[in-house]
């Protein structure tokens, strides 16, 4: 099973869908760190070796923002706002 920042991505999802399960990745930003650790986009999640899953998962914690993280950023911006 991959699990990413958290997340259980679901092994029946090729992995460019699968990664959007993630709170702050969508496709675009999915299909950029595909292509940044060398994953073609329609391989399944379930095909991934640990090795793969490993580089996307340290990509994600290197450049994002996303979850826990994310969520509460968002919060405290917009409770700043009011």
């Amino acid at each position: 099973m991959a699990r990413i920042a958290g997340i259980n991505i679901p092994l029946n999802k090729r992995v460019e869908v699968g990664m959007t399960y993630i709170y702050g990745i969508g496709r675009p930003t999915a299909n950029r760190l595909l292509k940044e650790a060398g994953i073609n986009p329609d391989t399944y999640v379930r095909e991934l070796t640990d090795d793969e899953v490993s580089k996307l998962r340290d990509l994600i914690d290197s450049e994002l923002t996303v979850e826990g993280d994310l969520r509460r950023e968002r919060s405290q911006n917009i409770k700043r706002l009011m």
